[in-house]
């Protein structure tokens, strides 16, 4: 199936954005690169903020498939897969084209709190925190809520960290912090 001028712009402006940050990648560039011409940019979007929300959305909803079915398939039950969540997060960082999380990007170049952009990105983070509920729910924990907002606070963490140093071994100590949690958690739930 071909992908619709919309779609190419999309995918285009998600790889510039990744690779070169939100500010620094110009509307032309996303033209030139998409084989799109301005005019249908334009008719899609009204502005370059329109873009990124576009962007955004779209990375959530693929993001967050490829997560869950990330987590799945590296673990059966909900407490296994609350700490598979980091073995992914390991994985994606591990990836040849990964450039940083859009999200924290996204965060950091539109830091204004009441940001569309800002909160779009915002929005991410708490679906993924909404996911990881949902598996201390399952898992029988004490406190679901309050679980996953412990292990969204180490996988935001570790995440922004490996951006700034390189290293995928703060995934793991990330998991290592996450199995104690756990286990205080949904042990003699």
């Amino acid at each position: 199936m071909t992908a619709t001028p919309r779609d190419r712009l999309v995918e285009t402006a998600l790889t510039l954005f990744n690779q070169n940050g939100y500010h620094a990648t110009g509307i032309d560039r996303i033209i030139a690169e998409s084989g799109v011409a301005k005019m249908t940019l334009y008719k899609h979007f009204r502005s370059k903020e329109e873009l990124i929300l576009a962007v955004l959305r779209h990375r959530d909803e693929s993001f967050r498939q490829w997560l869950k079915a990330a987590v799945e398939r590296r673990a059966e039950s909900p407490r296994e897969r609350l700490l598979a969540v980091f073995e992914v997060l390991e994985q994606w960082h591990s990836e040849n084209d990964f450039h940083g999380c859009p999200f924290t990007k996204a965060a950091f170049e539109f830091d204004e709190h009441s940001n569309p952009i800002h909160r779009s990105a915002a929005e991410h983070i708490e679906r993924i925190g909404g996911y990881i509920q949902g598996l201390a729910e399952q898992a029988g924990a004490r406190d679901p809520k309050q679980l996953a907002a412990q292990l969204l606070l180490l996988y935001t963490a570790a995440a922004t960290s490996m951006q700034f140093f390189k290293s995928v071994e703060l995934a793991r100590q990330a998991r290592r912090a996450a199995e104690s949690l756990v286990r205080e958690a949904c042990d003699n739930a």
